[in-house]
Order: structure tokens, then sequence, then C-alpha cells
């Protein structure tokens, strides 16, 4: 140990034998200095943020420098949008500080928000369908010539910015007839075009195919080397091993801790995100099936009524359909439930004949779908949780012709507390709800149902990894409860972990069969790319 009296206004300068100190512990020290000269771009601090009856944030902490991309995570309802919404002045902070390049600033709006260089893509993008690519990126903000908008300068700004952002398009093509992957980059060169500093980035690939994906880490990586901060947000955690300098997790509105560019790794981002080990993710003990539920025999769908699919399911199973993009798995979980009637073939439930000419002939048999997409077509946001909840049920639950609200308020509570939602209450407007919890109340809702036959798509789609442990851990107990569930999932380690056997899908036809004890991924991308043509009985 050594000691240093050191008087006002004197300077000691202490000279250490340090070769045989650690390397690595030499390089976080130079790391360390060096990140303490550095001034963040964007920095916040103390940010506060309550809603009526919900307190979003409280003293969060952030920093984004030049070059630099920030991962922020957390689960779903941990704050992570109202963060990004204050940042680009959506909304205003209740209390806090933001400095810009080490200014104190206020940014009240979304307009003020992009004057100090900051951008947000949401994650339904902000742009008109209807509108050239060109007049989307410069849309508000046209260039003008004699009064009138300079079609020809828009469109030759336009191209260069598409062209830092790696999209071949012409500035003239219509937005609509681009694809989401390609909507994305022009949402970006929007961006650029507002000379942003810092780009903020809510769930990029949610909507995007493998290759689109590739060229959104390319076009990422580029606007770092060019000097751009991101701020990126995902569920996907490879994503983030893969792009992040830095990750900043937020759990329940507070900061939970941060990770640097070389302890980025899959476990150490979910201890923070969820607080504790997540020693088996998938907590699936399989059943011994029962008694035979939903037979499906040689029935056609709409899209691929040249193709029949023949199948079984049995109480208590959990059966994965898998299979790429394009495989026909959503038309087959929509044919059974009738949003689009089949072509040919039959159906049963519980031995009965089922004709799905519709879906309330599906949930009269027995069957509920929790659809892919669950605020277009799981839930209405704008209603409250309760009313949701038990929006299924209210034929059912007449009483003399007029609605039993003594009953409806019931089933809301009853599914509430078995779906552990989180919510003020059920009069909470939907809309407010975290993704894992408006994910809760379509299932709630259909559990009040007591279905037979359970289809879920895509049913983790867009929530947080521990909102996914719960949702995996309902349909556990739905399982040993009975209900037979078929469900479609992108992510292979789902489908690995969570069905008792798979089926798998290739253009509109069943190519093959797995059991639990054959499942892997060389296994079902084996059947998924089509090299295999022995459909399942």
């Amino acid at each position: 140990m050594i000691r240093l009296d050191v008087g006002t206004g004197q300077y000691y300068f202490v000279l250490l034998n340090i070769s045989s100190l650690n390397e690595k512990f030499l390089g976080r020290i130079g790391s360390a200095c060096l990140d303490s000269r550095m001034t963040a771009w964007l920095e916040v601090s103390g940010i506060c943020k309550s809603f009526p009856g919900v307190r979003a944030l409280h003293e969060v902490d952030l920093a984004v420098r030049e070059g630099e991309v920030v991962a922020l995570l957390g689960e779903n309802g941990a704050g992570k949008s109202t963060l990004m919404k204050i940042l680009a002045g959506v909304q205003p902070a209740d209390s806090g500080e933001m400095k810009v390049e080490g200014k104190r600033v206020q940014i009240q709006s979304v307009q003020e928000g992009l004057d100090h260089g900051i951008a947000l893509i949401h994650q339904e993008l902000n742009l008109a369908s209807n509108l050239s690519v060109g007049a989307n990126i410069f849309l508000g903000r046209e260039p003008k010539k004699a009064g009138l908008i300079d079609e020809k300068e828009m469109m030759r700004q336009s191209r260069e910015f598409l062209e830092k952002v790696g999209l071949d398009v012409s500035p003239e093509t219509l937005l609509g007839d681009l694809t989401i992957g390609k909507q994305q980059l022009v949402e970006i060169a929007k961006a650029l075009s507002v000379d942003a500093k810092i780009l903020i980035m809510d769930e990029p690939t949610s909507s995007l195919s493998a290759r689109e994906t590739e060229r959104l880490f390319e076009v990422v990586k580029d606007l770092r080397s060019r000097g751009v901060g991101i701020v990126y947000i995902s569920h996907r955690l490879a994503e983030v091993v893969e792009l992040a300098d830095r990750v900043v997790v937020l759990r329940d509105g507070e900061n939970a801790g941060s990770l640097a560019k070389d302890e980025i790794e899959h476990d150490a981002m979910v201890s923070l995100m969820v607080g504790r080990e997540l020693s088996q993710f998938y907590a699936h003990n399989p059943q011994g099936p029962g008694e035979l539920v939903l037979s499906v025999d040689r029935i056609r769908t709409p899209v691929h009524p040249g193709h029949e699919i023949s199948f079984e399911l049995r109480a208590g199973e959990i059966v994965g359909l898998a299979g790429l993009v394009g495989a026909g798995r959503t038309e087959l979980l929509e044919t059974l439930f009738g949003v689009a009637p089949s072509v040919g073939g039959s159906v049963s439930v519980g031995g009965k004949p089922c004709s799905s000419r519709n879906p309330r002939e599906a949930i009269a048999a027995g069957l509920a779908l929790v659809p892919e997409d669950r605020k277009q077509q799981g839930l209405i946001i704008d209603m409250a949780v309760g009313d949701n909840i038990s929006l299924a049920a209210l034929k059912r639950d007449q009483k003399s012709g007029f609605l039993n609200f003594g009953a409806e308020k019931e089933i809301s509570a009853e599914m509430m507390e078995k779906m552990r939602i989180k919510t003020p209450s059920d009069r909470q407007i939907v809309r407010f709800l975290s993704g894992g919890n408006q994910q809760k109340v379509v299932l709630g809702k259909w559990l009040a149902m007591r279905p037979k036959v359970l289809l879920l798509d895509e049913p983790t789609r867009g929530i947080d990894i521990g909102a996914k442990q719960e949702i995996y851990a309902l349909m556990e107990e739905l399982a040993e409860s009975g209900v037979a569930i078929l469900f479609v999932s992108s992510e292979m380690e789902e489908i690995l972990g969570m069905s008792d056997r798979a089926l798998v899908m290739h253009e509109g036809r069943i190519t093959g069969e797995l059991q639990r004890g054959e499942l892997s991924e060389e296994a079902v991308m084996h059947l998924a790319t089509g090299r295999e043509s022995t459909e399942a009985a």
C-alpha cells in the first residue's frame, strides 16, 4: 500500500513497475481512460416518467457516443419505448436532464429532436405507402423553387441518401411497392436526410427476412463507421452480440446494469434483464398423449389448393409447426379456424365433424386461434383489458338477452390472475400494456372459452425473454390440463424446446414429422427446405 499526503498546490508523480501487471487489466485501464476523455454526444441522467397508475421510468441514465452502437435491452414494460420517445421528443420527461454535445437541452417535440440530430425509427414504420420513395424521404421538408416543390432536386438528393444506405431503387418508385425490408432502409435514409447524429432503431428486424436483416446489419455497421451513434432495441440477442459496442439494460423502469463489448454474451444479458439466472428456459415436461381431439383429413388451403394436409392432435400434446417463411403455416391455422375456408378435405374435433366455414363454427367446435398480429387481429387495443378478455364469451354469458356484467367481471378477474397480467386494473386500456401482457390478454380471451384445441401463431413474436418464459409456462399448464396445442414458430429454439413432436411444412405441404427424440436443427431444416417429400399421415 502506498500512502501520499498531498498539500494544496502540490503535484506528485509516482512511477510504478507495471511489467508484472496483467495485460488485459492494463487494456481495461486504457479503455477506461479513453472513455473518460470522450464526451458523450447524447447523455441523459435522472430521467423519470409516470403515467396514471404506472411508474414507467425512475432515475434512468443513458449515454451514446459518436460511432457507437448501444443496445438497449429489457423485458416488455421495462421502459425502453418510453425512454426512446423522450429522447426523440415524442413525449416529455417528468424530470431529469438531457445533454447534446455536452450542452443541456430540452426537447419538447419531434421537430426539436430532429433539429438536435436525434431520429427515431419506430417498429411500425412511419411512412406513407401512397407516396414515392423520394416524397417520403423529404415529407414536410421538400426543396422549393419559386414557391413550388422542386421535384427534380428532391429526387436528386433522395438518390444520394438511398445510396448511403445501399438501396438500389429509383426515388420515384411508389413506397408501397417495396418490401418491408426496403421500406426500413427508406426510413433510415429519411433520418440521414435530416443529418441525424443519433439513430434510434426500435426492433428493426422484427418483420424482415434473413437477407433483409443481413443488409440492415451492413448499413448499421457502415453508419457506425461514419460516426453515427445508434441506439439499437431488439429482443433478438444474437443480433446484439453481433452489432453492439455496449449494452444497457433496463428493468422495472430503472437501470439494471450495463455490459462492455467483451462482456456481451447471452447469459449475461438474460441475467440482467430478468434479475435471475434462467437455468432451465424451456421447462417442458412431455405428457403422455390423451384421446384424439383434432383430426385433419386431406384439407386443402386456398393459398395452396394443390396440396392435401393430414395430421392428428391428442389431448395434452404440444405440437410445433415448423417451416420457412411462405411455407403455408399461418394459412393452415387460418383455414382450420375458418378465417379462410378450406377448398377440400375435412376436420373433426372431439370425434365430431367441424366444417370451420367461419370462426364462429370453429369456436363452437372447441377451436381457438391466437393470431400472429395481436394488435390488428387479436385485440381491440382501445378497449379495456376486461372488455377484451370477455369479448369472445359475451354470447355465452348473456342473461335474458342482455350482457351479464357480473359474469364478465368474474371472467376478466379469473383470467387476469391465471395469465398473470400486469395491469393496474381490468379497466386499463390495452394499448398501454407491454407486448407480453397484450399477448396474455389474447390468450386469456380464448382460454375463457375453455377450448379443446389451441392454435398459436408465433405466440412469442415481439415480446421479451422474460415474458416468453411466462408464455411457455402457460403452454405447459394448458397441456397438463388436457388442451391440445398446435403452435407456429419461426424460432428454432422454441420448436426444439417446447414440442412433443413437430410437423414441418414446405410450400404448402407437410414434408415430415419428427418425434421429440428426433428433433434437431438439421433435421427440421432438411424437411423445411423440401429435401424430403414423405407426407405425414
